[in-house]
This record gives C-alpha cells, sequence and structure tokens, in this order.
C-alpha cells in the first residue's frame, strides 16, 4: 500500500510539471504559474549579477517534460513590465522528453550593453508556458559549449517558418524578427527545413551525442526511468 502510495505521489509531481529555463538561468520556477504571462509568475530583476549574453551566438537550455512542443524565443532590452519583447528565432517545433539545448542564437546588435530579459515560450499539451532569465546583453560570441549543451537521447527539434504564436494573449507589444527569403541551413542536430521567412544564421539544436547526450538526461528523465522500473516491480 505503501509503496502504491509513492508511485502515485510521484507520477502526480511528475505530470504537474512543465518546463525549466536552465540556462540562462531562470528568475524563478513556479510550477503552478508557469501559465501566467509574461514570466510564469516569477518577479525579474535584472542588475549587474545577472549573466551576460553575447548578442552574436548564445545558446538557450531547457529540460521539457512534453513529448511535443512549440517554443518561442523572445528578448527585450526593457526591464520592467509591461516588456517590449522581440522575437529572436523562428518558432521551434520539438518531439521528445528531457533536456535540450538550442544554440547558434542571436539578439539584434542594439541590445549590446544593456541589461534586459529573454523570455521562453512553451506552447504544448498544457497550453502557452512561460519562464524568463534576467541577463546583460554584451558583445561576442559564445562558441565554447559546455556538455550540457546537449540533447537527450531521441529528442529532434526542427525550425518551422512561423515567427510567433497568434494564439497566445500577450499583452506586451511584441515585434516580430524581420524576414529574409532563403532555405534554412541543416544544423548538426537539427532537421532541415524550407523557411521562406526564416532568418539568416538562425539558430540549431544542440548535436546529439549518444554519451553526453545519454549522460545529461537528467531530472525529469531520471524520474521517468525511476518510475517506469517501479512501475515494472509493481507489475512483476
Amino acid at each position: 500500500m505503501a509503496a502504491n502510495t509513492l508511485l502515485l505521489l510521484s507520477f502526480l509531481t511528475l505530470s504537474s510539471a512543465h518546463f525549466i529555463l536552465h540556462w540562462p538561468p531562470t528568475a524563478g520556477f513556479i510550477d503552478d504559474s508557469e501559465p501566467t504571462l509574461p514570466c510564469g509568475g516569477a518577479v525579474v530583476t535584472v542588475n549587474s549579477s545577472s549573466p551576460e549574453i553575447q548578442i552574436n551566438q548564445f545558446a538557450i537550455q531547457v529540460q521539457n517534460t512534453h513529448p511535443q512542443g512549440q517554443w518561442q524565443i523572445r528578448a527585450t532590452t526593457d526591464t520592467q513590465e509591461p516588456y517590449n519583447f522581440t522575437t529572436i528565432v523562428p518558432i521551434v517545433n520539438t518531439t521528445g522528453i528531457g533536456d535540450f539545448c538550442l544554440n547558434f542564437m542571436s539578439a539584434p546588435a542594439g541590445f549590446a550593453g544593456k541589461g534586459g530579459v529573454i523570455q521562453v515560450i512553451d506552447n504544448s499539451a498544457d497550453g502557452f508556458l512561460y519562464q524568463c532569465a534576467p541577463v546583460n546583453f554584451i558583445i561576442g560570441s559564445n562558441t565554447t559549449l559546455g556538455p550540457t549543451c546537449s540533447n537527450a537521447t531521441g529528442f529532434s527539434a526542427v525550425f518551422t517558418n512561423q515567427q510567433s504564436f497568434q494564439d497566445a494573449a500577450d499583452p506586451s507589444a511584441s515585434a516580430s524578427m524581420p524576414a529574409s527569403s532563403g532555405t534554412m541551413t541543416s544544423m548538426p542536430g537539427m532537421t532541415s527545413a524550407t523557411a521562406s521567412s526564416a532568418p539568416s544564421g538562425a539558430a540549431s539544436a544542440a548535436a546529439s551525442s549518444s554519451s553526453a547526450a545519454g549522460a545529461m538526461v537528467t531530472g525529469v528523465s531520471e524520474v521517468l526511468g525511476g518510475l517506469g522500473l517501479l512501475m515494472a516491480g509493481l507489475v512483476l
């Protein structure tokens, strides 16, 4: 009986989880408030201790609990609500559960030298979910990706030609990135796609590695594995 109760509680905890923004570090993860605009109920404080983000190239790292998702990533140099977010990359469709990392992200040149906020929106089975990170934008490119910037085994991501979520009721004035014609370049770990409105040099999903990615399936994936073993034990 106790084992069944523990299993049920673990399952309920997992099923209520949404996503966690690991890099840049989230301003706060409040599971029940994650559907709340603009930052999932978290208070965002931008100051000198906020992490530096190189505008020419940086990464976004997320821990995801939904097998299917659509992601919009936006940024602003406004440090107080209402934020005037700018979409910095076309919407990304993902398949798979666990950690994933989008590299080759970039922000407008005018952001350099200013504090600001990066917002990640997930449109999944639970509806629209939001998290934000306070940052300081600087000139440069972060071309050295740590071991945590990898994808869980079996995870895939593809960019679409959609610039924003038309159904996301956002009171902030969102400005999409300028469109440019062309075929999106196939990056490591990413399915190639033709996106007539995709920007040149758009972001990519970090390359999956059977060893590194397998080792990096942390948090939710480990819980999933543990629950699977528990369930198998109960069945036996």
